[in-house]
Order: structure tokens, then sequence, then C-alpha cells
């Protein structure tokens, strides 16, 4: 029988500090995403939820990544539609791949 004990960062839960961290930015759907036509919906697919939330209205942002009508990938606020670029503390972006 084993005394070995879990590492609680071996888990396969990431352990966040702060220099996860994302700063956000806001940036003008119309940059964003092609031809936004007024009262037209957008049909966007996005990937989730992710930890951070809204400045403005404090809702989960989820992720869009780019596709046919998107230029670049943000985070989008359902609660608002507001669009933000991300990236950390050291200036490096968090949405490129």
């Amino acid at each position: 029988m084993s005394n070995a004990r879990e590492n609680p960062s071996d888990s396969g839960r990431r352990q966040h500090g702060p220099e996860d961290h994302l700063i956000l930015s806001e940036l003008n759907p119309k940059a964003v995403v092609d031809a936004l036509d007024e009262g037209v919906p957008l049909n966007l697919i996005t990937f989730g939820n992710v930890r951070e939330v809204c400045p403005k209205c404090k809702q989960h942002l989820k992720l869009v990544l780019r596709q046919a009508r998107v230029r670049i990938a943000h985070l989008l606020c359902s609660g608002c539609d507001s669009c933000f670029d991300a990236h950390y503390a050291n200036g490096a972006p968090a949405l490129t791949i």
C-alpha cells in the first residue's frame, strides 16, 4: 500500500496565479465583425464561458475565435454585446494561438 499523496497541481485543474490575470481592452464591434447590419442577427460560434467577467455588466465572457464574419478572436459579453481583447500583465496577447 502506497502512502503517496496527490499533488494539488497534478490534479488536472490548473491553479491560477497573479501572472495569469488577464487585462481586458474594449474593442469596437465594427473592427471585430464584418458588416454589422442594424437589426439583423449575427450568428457567432462561441467556445464557452471564460473565467473573466464583463467590466460593464459582470456576466462571464465567451470566447469567439476567427470565423466567416469575425476578423479577430475576442471575448464577447452576451449581456451587453461588448467585445474585448485580452492580454497578460507582461503584454503578451492571451487570445493568439
